[in-house]
């Protein structure tokens, strides 16, 4: 049956973006998913656009260097006429979309519309540890974001025990710290006293870097450099370190941890995969995971088109770089529908090994 689709306003289209600033692998799926208004554009819309998202590239996108690329190209599309006969918004924002991904390869990176004019950006910088919301952002924009990511738990979608000593810990996301941190303490103090944990993060479409940051806290003895972000629009590096308080049971850092991930596994998903990974704390089981790093946020390119650019990168404190584009590469293979099954024999195999001793 084919999808009907229906208009917005564009507060409402925007409001969720701003709220999921944080979550940017949250707005690349809704740009994916969204319902589609429609709306006609002319000649003077399009070279506005393209002129606009040219301009936020080559000022926030965190490589100079293909912000430029990209430039060339729309500029050499654009005086071949490549663009003059697309009159409809949705195409021309999934052209833009195709052409500019094309020479970035970047995950994060989008083009979207709204059929009524957007609201200005917001000014602020994001607090990359989520302890408040964004700082410019009206009230009813945070409370549809934190409206959205309630529906699923903040991103806490089961905590049981497989077996008295063995606890299962789903996440689907990871949600900022100011909304999620209760959540996170309950369902790590239900698990504080088993053997080992299985972590699934199969189908994790990702989250805020603070989210991902207070649940490694949890799985470490003592303070520990985790990640670094540098963001393009300040030249800055921020250090992320994990949490001297929790409000849960810390786990701590010896008992085993396997997590299981898959091709759906993405961003802050992949982050916390690849940090454990690389702190040597969990053993990785499943498939490469999406392969996107680079956080980012909308910006406005008028009235009514936005981009996602990623203004940002993850450098990892240990292996000097991140998994963009390459994912995370499990230190066990297995079919995702195996993962949990695969997990579970290798404990057991453990924990024989270790009876031996």
């Amino acid at each position: 049956m084919k999808k009907k689709w229906f208009a917005i306003p564009a507060a409402v289209v925007l409001g969720l973006l701003v709220a999921l600033l944080y979550a940017p692998e949250l707005a690349r799926f809704w740009l994916a998913n969204r319902p589609q208004p429609t709306l006609t554009i002319d000649a003077a819309m399009r070279t506005q656009t393209i002129d606009a998202l040219a301009a936020k590239l080559n000022q926030h996108y965190m490589s100079p260097e293909k912000a430029r690329e990209i430039e060339a190209l729309l500029r050499e599309r654009q005086k071949r006429g490549a663009y003059d006969a697309i009159g409809d918004a949705e195409k021309f924002a999934e052209q833009l979309e195709a052409d500019i991904t094309g020479v970035s390869h970047d995950l994060h990176m989008g083009v979207g519309f709204s059929s009524s004019p957007l609201p200005p950006d917001p000014s602020g910088e994001p607090d990359l540890r989520g302890r408040t919301p964004p700082p410019d952002a009206p009230l009813f924009m945070r409370v549809f974001g934190a409206i959205v990511l309630s529906r699923e738990n903040f991103g806490i979608a089961k905590v049981e025990h497989l077996s008295p000593g063995v606890g299962f810990l789903q996440l689907t996301g990871f949600a900022p710290p100011v909304m999620s941190a209760d959540r996170v303490a309950s369902a790590m103090n239900k698990l504080a006293d088993t053997d080992a944990l299985i972590i699934d993060l199969r189908g994790n479409r990702g989250g805020h870097p603070g989210g991902v940051n207070l649940m490694l806290s949890y799985f470490v003895d003592q303070r520990t450099h985790v990640n670094d972000i540098w963001s393009r629009n300040t030249g800055s590096t921020t250090e992320l370190w994990t949490e001297d308080r929790l409000e849960g049971k810390r786990y701590g850092g010896k008992k085993p941890v396997f997590i299981l991930v898959d091709r759906d596994t993405m961003s802050a998903g992949e982050n916390f995969a690849y940090t454990m990974q690389a702190l040597k704390r969990a053993t990785i089981i499943g498939t490469r995971t999406w392969g996107g790093a680079h956080p980012g946020r909308p910006y406005r390119l008028g009235d009514h088109f936005y981009a996602l650019v990623p203004d940002a990168r993850i450098i990892n404190p240990i292996t000097h770089t991140d998994w963009e584009g390459t994912g995370v590469l499990p230190d066990v293979e297995a079919a995702p529908a195996d993962a949990l099954k695969v997990a579970q024999e290798l404990l057991q195999r453990q924990t024989r090994l270790t009876a031996l001793r």
